[in-house]
C-alpha cells in the first residue's frame, strides 16, 4: 500500500507516545521539557490528523464552494466577521504542528442515490484549490514519498478521504475516479447502510437511520470494494460501520485498515466506537484507530476534555498496542 507505512508511523509515534506523556506530567518545568521533546519528534516525523470536515463546513455555512475572500490564512477564531463555527485555518494548523491533514469529503446520508457523487467531487475540488492557493504552506500529496518531501520542506501535506461509501454511487468506476483525483481512504459507510455494507446504525437499538438495505456486514460487492481499495492503494476506513462489517473487512483486506475518527467503546458505549475484541484484531491486522475529539465518541455526552482523549488513547494503546493508535480530531464537524 502506497501510504501505509509512513502514515501509521507518524500517527502512532506521536499519539501513542508523545501526547500521553506530555499531558500526564504535572510540573510546568517538566511539561515544557517534554513538549520540547515532542516538538523535536514532530520535526522529524509528521503528526497526521486523520479527519477534518472543513470542506463540508464551508459548503454548509457559505451555501457554496466559493473560496473568494475566504481568509484561510488567518486565525478565524479571532475574526469576528466569520463567526466561531470555523475550527480550522492555516494559522492553527501550523501552531498545532500538524504535518499532514486528511480532509474529509463528507456527504450526508440524505444525498444517497441523489447528488452524493457531485457533492464529493465539489469537496475534493475545494481541497485541490486550497492547496493551489497557498502552495508555500500546504501541498496536495498522494504518496508517502510526497508526504515526506512536504514535511521536509516545511509544508503541511494535504490528503483527501471519502467519508461514506454512498459517495461512489455503487460504482467501481466512480471509486477509481476519486482515486485519480487524490482520494487515499474511503469510509465504507456513514450513519446509513449502503446497498453493499452495514453501518453502525444496525448495532444501535435507538437509531432512526433508514434501513432499506441490510447486508449482514459486507455483501459480495462490498468485499469487492475492499479488494479494489487494496489494489488502488487506498486505506479502508471502518469508522461508522457495524461490527459485522468490521470483521468482514478484516477477513478480506490484504492491507492494514484505519478508523479515521473513532474511540474506544469500552469507555463510551457509542455504536461508532471500537469494541475491545475488534481492537485486538486490529493489532493482528496492523491497523490504526485515530481517536476522535468528538464528545459524543469520548464521553457519550455533550462535553469532553483532554483527559477523556488521553483515556481513550491509553485504553487503545493497552488493548491494541502502541503502534495502533493515532489522532482523527474531526474539527469543523464537532462541537467545541
Amino acid at each position: 500500500m502506497v501510504m501505509t507505512g509512513f502514515f501509521f508511523l507518524g500517527c502512532a509515534l506521536v499519539a501513542g507516545v508523545g501526547l500521553p506523556l506530555a499531558l500526564e506530567l504535572r510540573s510546568s518545568h517538566l511539561l515544557e521539557a517534554r513538549l520540547q521533546v515532542v516538538r523535536r519528534m514532530l520535526s522529524e516525523i509528521p503528526l497526521i490528523d486523520g479527519h477534518n470536515d472543513f470542506a463540508w463546513n464551508l459548503r454548509k455555512h457559505r451555501g457554496s464552494t466559493k473560496l473568494d475572500n475566504f481568509p484561510f490564512d488567518e486565525d478565524l477564531s479571532r475574526n469576528s466577521s466569520w463567526g466561531p463555527q470555523w475550527q480550522t485555518d492555516l494559522i492553527r494548523l501550523e501552531q498545532g504542528i500538524v504535518g499532514a491533514q486528511f480532509w474529509s469529503a463528507y456527504v450526508p446520508c440524505e444525498a444517497q442515490f441523489l447528488d452524493a457523487v457531485q457533492l464529493t467531487l465539489e469537496q475534493i475540488d475545494i481541497v485541490r484549490r486550497l492547496t493551489s492557493r497557498y502552495p508555500k504552506r500546504i501541498r496536495l500529496v498522494t504518496t508517502s514519498g510526497e508526504l515526506e518531501n512536504a514535511h521536509r520542506d516545511g509544508v503541511i501535506a494535504s490528503l483527501v478521504g471519502i467519508e461514506g461509501g454512498h459517495s461512489i454511487g455503487t460504482s467501481m468506476a466512480v471509486l477509481r475516479s476519486f482515486h485519480r483525483l487524490g482520494a487515499r481512504y474511503m469510509t465504507l459507510t456513514h450513519k446509513c447502510n449502503t446497498p453493499w455494507a452495514d453501518s453502525s446504525s444496525v448495532d444501535d437499538p435507538n437509531s432512526d437511520a433508514p434501513s432499506d438495505f441490510h447486508s449482514d456486514g459486507l455483501s459480495p460487492f462490498g468485499k469487492a470494494i475492499v479488494r479494489e481499495l487494496n489494489r488502488l492503494g487506498m486505506l479502508v476506513d471502518l469508522s461508522h460501520v457495524s461490527v459485522r462489517t468490521m470483521m468482514d473487512a478484516f477477513a478480506v483486506t490484504k492491507a492494514p485498515v484505519i478508523f479515521s475518527h473513532s474511540a474506544a467503546k469500552a469507555l463510551c458505549n457509542s455504536s461508532s466506537n471500537v469494541p475491545d475484541d475488534v481492537l485486538r484484531n486490529l493489532s493482528l491486522n496492523g491497523g490504526l484507530v485515530m481517536v476522535s475529539f468528538d464528545s459524543a465518541h469520548l464521553s457519550c455526552s455533550d462535553k469532553a476534555s483532554m483527559y477523556d482523549i488521553i483515556a481513550h488513547i491509553n485504553h487503545i494503546r493497552r488493548t491494541a498496542g502502541v503502534n495502533h493508535v493515532g489522532l482523527g480530531a474531526g474539527y469543523d464537524g464537532i462541537l467545541r
